[in-house]
């Protein structure tokens, strides 16, 4: 036993080689395949509102991003108007061929969004730009448009009327 164990000092090393395990010094980080470095997408960003007093806007205007990376950009929008309004998002791709390579994991569009008087909000998009998009594509812009939705603006006397407005707003 004692011949053994001695034996099995110098041993232990290749043991665990040929297994595969107890490896100190060896990078065993997990890496990203999926992120085609040799690439850099620009992503320019637009905003705009349709008949709202919102005030809506990108906190960055364009984000370079290697296809198949995670990235994420906020946006802030502030309802200027002294009632509570609801608005809903719908996003638009320039070119249009890149809406099939434009992978959103979170985004305020896929909810309907309701701030009160003044209140100012920011809010993420995460995406992932598809390794599969045409090379010639070097430039994305992804816009969103805010419309007003839920009947915000009701029929003078009817059910939920606030009053008339004041100066557009």
């Amino acid at each position: 036993m004692f011949g053994f164990g001695y034996a099995l000092v110098p041993l232990y090393p290749v043991i665990c080689i040929a297994l595969g395990i107890n490896q100190t010094g060896v990078d065993d980080r997990p890496i990203n395949t999926q992120v085609d470095a040799s690439r850099v997408v620009t992503i320019e960003f637009d905003t705009n509102v349709h008949n709202m007093a919102w005030e809506f806007k990108p906190l960055e205007r364009h984000l370079s991003v290697h296809p198949g990376e995670l990235a994420q950009v906020m946006f802030e929008v502030v309802n200027v108007r002294n009632v509570p309004v609801t608005g809903q998002a719908i996003p638009s791709y320039g070119p249009a061929l890149a809406a099939e390579h434009f992978r959103k994991l979170e985004c305020f569009c896929f909810t309907k969004q309701t701030l009160e008087p003044g209140e100012r909000r920011q809010m993420p998009v995460a995406f992932v730009v598809d390794p599969a998009l045409p090379k010639e594509i070097a430039t994305i812009t992804l816009s969103y448009t805010f419309f007003e939705v839920e009947g915000n603006q009701r029929a003078e006397g009817g059910p939920g009327y606030v009053g008339k407005v004041k100066d557009g707003v």
